[in-house]
């Protein structure tokens, strides 16, 4: 990934909105609809329940439940497609489907239902990501995940409250570092960038290129000191005729 690719678009607020959007948009039709959408959860270890693992994060039980939730994924959604926009829908679709098998798999028999265990995929795919890349950037943001969300990882044990699904908070988190593993951290190292391609390069003062001349032709100059050993050297400077020798002493045997 290069610097460039670190810039704000309205894809970073249009995604977050649109599905806080949907998610306010399912919990009227709960509302106004007759029936309950409850079946539409996670029903761990039952055939009937499998349809819950990519329904399930769109449904809440009560109205602090979705407020919750919208809030803590606006921000992640938002900090996911800024830093990791390539990443972003595949670790959005990914980790709803992997959380949702997690909590069918290890669920308490009740219905879980809730976005919460997506919430717990975005900081986790960003926190282990960050570190993986070695990106100053990235990095930085683990950091922010740590300070903003690190308060979270009490709600993965069995002993938190009763009607908060840790199971689904435990699935994501691991549904996202298992994310981050998948996906290849070398396209974030930092290009390098050569002297000549700095704007404010001044190539007469580089010293590759003072080995040619204006016309670009290679004009190589001779070193100041350079003593060549010979018999007999000769050098001639037609400027004032000085003819210089210099002789090399012959070794003697017995020396």
């Amino acid at each position: 990934m290069k610097e460039s690719d670190f810039k704000f678009s309205t894809s970073v607020i249009a995604w977050p909105l649109f599905f806080v959007l949907v998610l306010w948009g399912v919990y009227l039709l709960e509302i106004i609809l007759p029936g309950d959408l409850l079946d539409y959860g996670v029903l761990p270890r039952t055939v009937s329940g499998i349809k819950g693992i990519f329904f399930s994060v769109f449904l809440h039980g009560d109205i602090n439940h979705l407020w919750n939730n919208s809030v803590s994924l606006f921000v992640l959604l938002m900090a996911l497609r800024y830093f990791y926009r390539i990443e972003s829908l595949k670790v959005l679709i990914w980790g709803v489907v992997l959380s949702g098998i997690g909590t069918w798999l290890i669920g308490r028999e009740s219905y879980h239902i809730g976005a919460s265990g997506l919430v717990y995929v975005l900081a986790s795919f960003m926190f282990f990501e960050g570190f993986q890349t070695k990106h100053y950037r990235l990095i930085a943001l683990s950091f922010g995940i740590v300070l903003m969300y690190g308060g979270m990882i009490w709600y993965m044990f069995p002993s938190a409250e009763v009607h908060i699904s840790w199971e689904a908070h435990l699935s994501g988190f691991l549904a996202g570092f298992v994310l981050s593993r998948m996906i290849d951290s070398k396209v974030y190292e930092k290009p390098i960038v050569y002297d000549w391609q700095h704007p404010d390069f001044d190539p007469s003062q580089d010293e590759f290129m003072k080995h040619f001349d204006e016309n670009g032709n290679f004009a190589p100059k001779p070193k100041e000191s350079e003593v060549v050993e010979a018999d007999e050297v000769f050098r001639f400077f037609n400027s004032d005729s000085q003819v210089f020798y210099h002789y090399k002493q012959e070794k003697k045997d017995n020396q």
